[in-house]
């Protein structure tokens, strides 16, 4: 089972469903994979987009998910000093993450937002469940029973093609 989420470092909502998510995946003994796909949003969040070209630079060096959730948890505090100093606590170069060194990144943030935008994905967070558009809240209890009983009835229009996209930031 893989959950995608569309989501932006900066968005107050998706910082409350990486908890959840989170525990879903931790809980799920293998069964659930979380897959994370940029989307900033730009216009509303100025630091959406450097945090998210931050985390792509930490998962070059093998620290994505670290980086996620040190960004999410301090949310008020992504501009680029910050981020220079979470590089540093996890092993990174420090003006590797912000500026023109982060540059090449975008690609990679582009892509999800483009392919995002392809499947309607209009906010943070959106969350699709094996390809299906989970429309329920953001808690626990409503994700374990969407979890349980995806699979049926899924509309090509609400579908994430994982296969076709890259999966590079998958929490198993």
């Amino acid at each position: 089972m893989v959950i995608v989420e569309y989501g932006d470092f900066e968005c107050p909502y998706c910082a409350r469903a990486a908890a959840v998510l989170h525990e879903l995946v931790d809980s799920s003994d293998g069964q659930v994979r979380q897959v994370f796909r940029h989307f900033p949003v730009f216009d509303i969040h100025p630091y959406a987009l450097t945090a998210a070209l931050a985390a792509e630079v930490a998962g070059a060096h093998g620290r994505f998910w670290e980086m996620h959730d040190l960004l999410f948890t301090n949310q008020d505090k992504l501009a680029d000093k910050y981020l220079m100093a979470f590089a540093r606590s996890l092993g990174i170069e420090t003006d590797l993450v912000v500026g023109d060194p982060a540059q090449p990144y975008g690609d990679a943030v582009e892509a999800d937002y483009a392919g995002g935008a392809e499947l309607r994905v209009q906010g943070t967070p959106t969350i699709f469940i094996d390809g299906v558009r989970y429309r329920g809240r953001l808690e626990l209890g409503p994700l374990r029973t969407a979890v349980a009983r995806t699979g049926s009835g899924r509309s090509a229009d609400d579908r994430d093609d994982s296969r076709r996209r890259r999966v590079p930031w998958a929490r198993r």
